[in-house]
This record gives C-alpha cells, sequence and structure tokens, in this order.
C-alpha cells in the first residue's frame, strides 16, 4: 500500500495559480513532516526564474531546458529556512498535456538530485525506521489532474510506487511546538599540516564532532524526561477545535554529557597547531510536530536536528559571505572577528508553524522580505519578522607574527600550549570568531 500525503488546502489553490499562469511547465518544492503513520505536505514553493527566463532568452518549450543545478541549490537554500520536524519531501511538475510523457522521469532525477544535495551538507544520521520515501507530484494544467507517486531515495534503483494526494483544510494550525536555548562553546583546533588553513572544513569537522554531543544529550520535556515511546501530550490536556491557529508548547533543557562514561575509552593526542575556532553563544532553537498521537522520540529527534541544522547552517552562510565580499581565500590571516548571522523567524498563515531564516547585522528588512518571495514565494510584513537573539559587534585584530617551518618542529611543550592559546573566536551574542 502507498504512502498517503495530508496536504493544506491552500496548497490546491496556489498549485491551481501557478497551471494558468506559467506555461508551458513550472517545477517546485514540497515543504513538509513525514511520519511513520502519515506524511504532511503545508508549502509547495515555486523554482524562482532565472535570470535568463526573465529575459525570456530561453528555450521553455521543452523539459530538457529544466535546470537540475538551479533547482537542486534552491532546495539547498529553502532547507536552510525550515525549523526542526520540516524537511524538502518532494518536487512537483505542473506541466502541459504535450510534456506530461516526459513529467516522471524527470520528476525522479530531481527526487534524487535533491536528496543527495541535501544530504551531503547534514551533519546527522537518518534514524533506522526513517520514511525515505519522497514524493513526486506531476499535475496537467490543461486538465488539473494531479498524480502523486513516491520513489525510495535510499535505493538507486527504486521504481515509482502510487501515493494518495488528500486536501485537508487547517493542517498545521495546531501543531506542537518545541523551544530551546543551547549554550555554545566549542574549541576547533587548526592543525599547522591544514593546507591554506581551510577555515570551513576545520568547522565542519568540529561541528561534526559537536554534533554527536548534541545527539548523545539528555532532553527534559517541560522538565521531564520522557520515555522514548510515550506519546507528547500524555498527561497535557488536549486543545479541542481545529479551524483557529492554537498551539500548545513545550520548553526543553538539553544536558549534554561532561564526559564517557568508564566503558569508553579516551586517547589524548598531541598535534602542532597554528590557531583555532571558537564558537561561543547561545543558540536558540525550534521544533514543530504533528498532532496526531506523536511519540517523544519523533519531538526530541525535530529538536536535535534543528540545534545541529542551525548552527551548521550560519557558519556556512558566513563562509559564503566572506568569500564572496572580502575574497577570504588569503593564505595569511589576520586575527579577526566576525558576527554570525542572526536567526530569525516568520508566521506561515494559517499555521502555528514559523519558518527561519538568517540575517547580519547590516542586513535591511526589505533585504529579508526580498529573500521570502524568491526563495518561499511568500510575501512577509516588516512586523512579522521575529528576530530571536541580539546583535553583537565586530572587533578586528592586528595580524599577529607566525613562526617559520624550521622553528615550528623545535616547538617544546610550553611553546605548543601557547600556541594553542592564539586562537580565533566567533561569538554571537558572546558570538566571536577569532582568526590566528
Amino acid at each position: 500500500m502507498g504512502r498517503t500525503y495530508f496536504v493544506e488546502e491552500a496548497i490546491g489553490h496556489y498549485l491551481s495559480d501557478l497551471s494558468t499562469k506559467l506555461k508551458p511547465y513550472v517545477t517546485g518544492l514540497l515543504i513538509g513532516q513525514c511520519s511513520l503513520q502519515r506524511d504532511y505536505v503545508i508549502r509547495a514553493v515555486r523554482t524562482p526564474p532565472k535570470e535568463e527566463q526573465k529575459e525570456d532568452n530561453i528555450d521553455l518549450s521543452k523539459l530538457a531546458s529544466i535546470d537540475e543545478e538551479w533547482i537542486t541549490a534552491h532546495a539547498s537554500q529553502v532547507s536552510r529556512m525550515l525549523p526542526g520536524g520540516l524537511l524538502v519531501l518532494g518536487v512537483f511538475i505542473i506541466a502541459t498535456p504535450e510534456l506530461s510523457k516526459d513529467c516522471q522521469n524527470v520528476l525522479r532525477k530531481l527526487i534524487f538530485s535533491v536528496e543527495k544535495s541535501l544530504t551531503k551538507r547534514r551533519l546527522w544520521k537518518p534514524a533506522e525506521e526513517e520514511v525515505s520515501d519522497r514524493a513526486a507530484l506531476q499535475i496537467c494544467s490543461a486538465t488539473k489532474k494531479v498524480v502523486c507517486r513516491t520513489y525510495d531515495v535510499q535505493d538507486p534503483k527504486s521504481s515509482a510506487k502510487p501515493a494518495d494526494w488528500k486536501y485537508q483544510s487547517a493542517l498545521s494550525a495546531s501543531w506542537l511546538a518545541l523551544y530551546c536555548t543551547v549554550n555554545v562553546n566549542i574549541h576547533i583546533p587548526l592543525l599547522a599540516t591544514s593546507p591554506n588553513h581551510d577555515l570551513e572544513k576545520n568547522t565542519k569537522n568540529g561541528l561534526n564532532r559537536w554534533s554527536k554531543q548534541i545527539e548523545d544529550s539528555v532532553f527534559l520535556i517541560n522538565g521531564q524526561v520522557k520515555d522514548d515511546d510515550a506519546e507528547l501530550l500524555e498527561g497535557q490536556k488536549k486543545l479541542r477545535g481545529n479551524t483557529q491557529s492554537s498551539s500548545q508548547s513545550s520548553d526543553v533543557k538539553v544536558l549534554t554529557q561532561l564526559s564517557q562514561g568508564s566503558s569508553h575509552r579516551s586517547t589524548a593526542t598531541v598535534q602542532v597547531c597554528s590557531g583555532s575556532i571558537n564558537l561561543k553563544g547561545a543558540v536558540k532553537c525550534r521544533a514543530y510536530i504533528h498532532n496526531n498521537k506523536p511519540k517523544v522520540k519523533e519531538a526530541i529527534q525535530a529538536l536535535k536536528r534543528d540545534i545541529i541544522n542551525t548552527l551548521s547552517d550560519r557558519c556556512e552562510i558566513l563562509f559564503e559571505d566572506l568569500i564572496i565580499n572580502e575574497g577570504h581565500h588569503k593564505k595569511n590571516f589576520e586575527r579577526e572577528y566576525h558576527v554570525l548571522p542572526q536567526r530569525l523567524f516568520v508566521p506561515v498563515a494559517g499555521s502555528t508553524v514559523m519558518l527561519s531564516d538568517y540575517k547580519f547585522g547590516d542586513e535591511a528588512t526589505g533585504e529579508i522580505q526580498e529573500r521570502f518571495v524568491e526563495m518561499l514565494d511568500q510575501s512577509v510584513q516588516a512586523e512579522n519578522i521575529h528576530i530571536a537573539e541580539e546583535m553583537s559587534t565586530v572587533d578586528i585584530c592586528p595580524i599577529a607574527d607566525r613562526t617559520d617551518d624550521t622553528q615550528q618542529k623545535q616547538l617544546t611543550k610550553a611553546t605548543l600550549l601557547l600556541k594553542l592559546q592564539q586562537n580565533m573566536e566567533v561569538e554571537h551574542s558572546n558570538w566571536k570568531i577569532k582568526e590566528y
């Protein structure tokens, strides 16, 4: 038996509008949540047009003109804007009858390409029972016929399976929200052997180690440790009615282990380092869960992934910004302080779910609004942009003296320790990046 997708009713109107305005075809992403029992689609987002398309300099009469790389890049950008619990769970295409024959082949290719790109960026591993089916939605612009199929992205040879596509009003109007603040203090050494001080690669390796600590942490939901298989709302009064946006929220505390248990052996390695990266600050995290008897483990898993994703995404955004604006691929680094982008949240009409984004201190509100229109096809009022964290300043320190290669080899233990103390910090609300 195939999967069933429960879809926000407004998505039907959105797709219908696209089918009348954009021809001969339009592609886009499906956003929602997967669970073992059923799947939910709360947003559909068209692929933003490229500049060439805006200027009508490209032939759109054939599906061969679909830019797989552009759609994949869009999916990566959109995934950064999703809080815990939400993911890109499929791709859609609306096409004229003349193009419908080749649509499924195109959708299959896009689904695997998007999933490959998103998986590459993740610092967490999927659970054993994780739903790996992704939706391929095809709509005929003339007849409005809807065909939904799924592909198992864990199986490269997967064939299409039929799936049900059911519209439902106020689908996410009473979803459950989980909030937490995680204090971060991550020390990442930069090895002297690392070519050109590859900051981005070193940071990702450090975050990878930290993400495993988050995976092993204990989560207190409203001050209690709950059994994984217990219902999240067990012992709480359930809200009645779903015609109006109403939510139940839980405050979550994250307890990380200070050290491994006695059953784990650990070894210390002494390595020559030319500096380090320190990530310090408090990150605001959120996750949203469907209200169909969700399990505690579903909620905790969604929040864990948001904690890991939000820090990883911010670092990615910072390095992208440095490369674009400062040409930061230089060999000799100065000691610098940088500010990680702040997290912000924007409500979704008729839903308790809020979408996320990041902004630098010098970004205007208008730039954020433009990004939501381009990436999520959503107009946002300035008063609906909620900044989750405070700003901090940027300090730039002068360049420090370097030790040449000959002296480096003769470092004593004492000077090695001093060397490790010369570091690079990233702070935001106490966030700093300090480069040696």
